[in-house]
C-alpha cells in the first residue's frame, strides 16, 4: 500500500497549551498531508462528545489523552490504532481497550532522551562534587584548596535500573572513563555487559558508587526501595539523583539523613508527594537540589516525540511494523 491509497481519519486529542509544542507547525503539517484531518479535541470537548470518534482510524494524544474506556470505545467502531506523543500509556488504557486488541504507542524513547542527557550531566556534576564544593565555597567564603573529588577516571557510577532511560544513561556513560554498575533483578548480566554495565546488588551499588542515579519504575516492589539505611551507605560526598519517581524515595526515612550527612548531595527532580508539602526540608536542606521535572522533555524538545509519532504513522500506513508499540504486559513499567 502506498500512502496515497490510503489516508486514514485521524483525530488529535490532547490538552491545547501543549498542541504546538508536541505537534509543531511542521509535523502538523506532515500529518495532515498523510491522514484525513479532523480538527483537534480536548479531553474534555471529546468527552462532551464521543460521536466524534465516529469513523476515526487513528487517534493520536499527548498530555491530556483521553482514557480510553467503553464508552469512548463504543463510539471509536472504526479505530485501528493510538498514536501517543507522550512517555506513558497507563493513564489512558483500560481492559476495555486491550481487549480491543489496538496496537497504541508510546514516545517513551523520545522523552528518554532529554531525561538521560540531564541525568549524565549531573552524573558529570557530581564526580566533580560540584553543588557540594559550591555550597562550602559559599559558606566559607574562601576557595578550598585543591578538593578532592572522585572525578571522571576510574570512578564507581550506579544505575538502580535498566530500562529504556537506564540503558541511555548507560550507553553515554561508554564514552568515559568510569566503571558503571547497576541494579536491576529483569536484566541477566549478557544483556548488562553489552551496554557496559556490570551488575550488582542494591546494598554493593549504594555503598561502593560515587554517584547512584535513580531509573527504576514505580511498582510495588519498587515503592520505597531507596530507603534511609541505604542512602546512609553512600560514601562521602557521593551524590544521589532520582529522575524517575518520587516515591521510589522513602523520603521520609532519607531526610534525617541528609539533614546529617551535608556531604551528600541529592539532586531531585521528582519527589512523592509532587510538589513537596509546605514546610518539607526538601524546600530548606542546602545539600538538596531539588527541580520540577526538568529532566523530561520541556518545551521544543516536546516536538521529538511529535515526530516519533508522525514517523509511526507513516509505517502504520505503509503496512510496516510499528516500532514502538506497547504490549500490555509492558504497559505498567512505562509509569
Amino acid at each position: 500500500m502506498t500512502l496515497e491509497q490510503h489516508r486514514p481519519v485521524t483525530l488529535l486529542v490532547m490538552e491545547e497549551r501543549r498542541r504546538d509544542e508536541v505537534y509543531p507547525k511542521v509535523v502538523r503539517e506532515e500529518l495532515e498531508s498523510l491522514t484525513r484531518w479532523r480538527e483537534p479535541l480536548t479531553r474534555e470537548q471529546l468527552a462532551a462528545d464521543p460521536s466524534a470518534l465516529d469513523g476515526v482510524e487513528v487517534l493520536l494524544s499527548g498530555w491530556g489523552a483521553p482514557v480510553l474506556d467503553s464508552v469512548l470505545l463504543g463510539h471509536a467502531t472504526s479505530l485501528r490504532a493510538v498514536l501517543v506523543a507522550a512517555g506513558s500509556v497507563r493513564p489512558l488504557t483500560t481492559p476495555e481497550f486491550w481487549a480491543r486488541e489496538i496496537p497504541i504507542v508510546s514516545a517513551a524513547s523520545a522523552n528518554a532522551i532529554p531525561v538521560a542527557e540531564f541525568t549524565l550531566a549531573q552524573i558529570l556534576l557530581g564526580l566533580k562534587q560540584v553543588h557540594r564544593i559550591a555550597r562550602e565555597l559559599r559558606e566559607r567564603q574562601a576557595y578550598p584548596p585543591d578538593p578532592p573529588v572522585p572525578g571522571g577516571y576510574r570512578s564507581k557510577v550506579g544505575l538502580l535500573g535498566l530500562g529504556e532511560i537506564g540503558a541511555l544513561v548507560a550507553s553515554h556513560l561508554r564514552n568515559f572513563d568510569v566503571e558503571v554498575l547497576a541494579t536491576d533483578p529483569v536484566v541477566d548480566a549478557a544483556t548488562a555487559a553489552d551496554l557496559g554495565v556490570r551488575l550488582v546488588d542494591l546494598g554493593e551499588l549504594f555503598a561502593s558508587c560515587s554517584v547512584v542515579s535513580l531509573h527504576a519504575p514505580l511498582l510495588p516492589e519498587t515503592e520505597g526501595l531507596v530507603n534511609g539505611d541505604l542512602v546512609a551507605t553512600l560514601e562521602p560526598g557521593a551524590t544521589l539523583i532520582n529522575t524517575a519517581r518520587g516515591a521510589v524515595v522513602d523520603e521520609p526515612s532519607v531526610l534525617p539523613v541528609l539533614a546529617e550527612r551535608q556531604d551528600l548531595t541529592a539532586i531531585l527532580d521528582v519527589t512523592f508527594p509532587e510538589p513537596p508539602v509546605a514546610g518539607s526540608l526538601l524546600y530548606t536542606l542546602p545539600n538538596v537540589v531539588l527541580t520540577p521535572h526538568l529532566a523530561g522533555a520541556l518545551s521544543a524538545e516536546r516536538g521529538r516525540m511529535g515526530e516519533l509519532v508522525t514517523a509511526e504513522l507513516r509505517r502504520l500506513i505503509l503496512g510496516h511494523p510499528l516500532q514502538h508499540a506497547v504490549a500490555p504486559a509492558a504497559a505498567h513499567l512505562r509509569a
